[in-house]
């Protein structure tokens, strides 16, 4: 678990992923700036008052899917709806056809008491609303996120209640993060299985993001 600003098990308290998260949070900020920031929702904590609880949140990621277009032609674009980016790059500025279907994804990082390590929950829906099954979102990710959801004895999907919300979500399942958690910290650091806190989710969203089509920056691990 972490101390001393460290973690050194692969595992992470509630207090510091608290840390993490906002040092994340910060880092996408100065170093995405094609996506929108994420956010960090409070939440009361019944049980333990004196701990501070919440998640990251990314909300309406707006995918635009050509119903002609082929795997290899996939596209990821950021929502016309976040206006603080409205003069960010040309190809971040979207029009939408009849040929086109809009979809949308919203991201959490949540932590897992049970397992103690972040774990990654998100929905897609259509324009009008309606939930997008697995095997659509699948159609929206790169292919090379499929491959890896293929591939990764790690990185697997199922669906259950969102812990805070009390509605379905899709989540990857956090069974195997300590232990590769362990393995990329030792593999990058010449210290042992040590990493900061600061740079924990980082380094998680680093390979968990990949699976879902959300890549960050090589600054961010810096």
């Amino acid at each position: 678990m972490d101390s001393a600003g460290e973690v050194n098990d692969g595992k992470i308290t509630l207090e510091g992923f608290s840390v993490a998260a906002r040092a994340f949070a910060d880092k996408w900020k100065r170093h995405n700036l094609l996506f929108p920031p994420w956010s960090w929702v409070s939440l009361i904590n019944r049980t333990l008052l004196k701990k501070e609880e919440g998640y990251l949140s990314l909300e309406k990621i707006f995918i635009l899917t050509s119903l002609e277009e082929s795997a290899e032609e996939e596209s990821l674009d950021v929502t016309a709806d976040w206006s603080e980016k409205e003069e960010a790059d040309d190809h971040t500025v979207l029009v939408q056809n009849v040929e086109d279907e809009a979809h949308y994804y919203d991201y959490h990082i949540v932590y897992s008491a049970s397992y103690m390590v972040p774990m990654l929950y998100f929905r897609g829906y259509s324009s009008d609303g309606k939930p997008l099954t697995l095997d659509v979102i699948k159609k929206d990710l790169p292919s090379s996120s499929v491959s890896l959801l293929l591939e990764s004895k790690w990185n697997f999907i199922t669906q259950e209640e969102h812990p805070y919300l009390n509605r379905p979500w899709f989540k990857l399942h956090p069974c195997g993060t300590e232990e590769w958690i362990k393995l990329l910290s030792e593999s990058s650091s010449s210290d042992g299985c040590q990493i900061p806190i600061e740079l924990y989710l980082v380094s998680w969203f680093s390979v968990v993001g990949q699976v879902v089509g959300l890549k960050i920056p090589l600054e961010m691990l810096t």
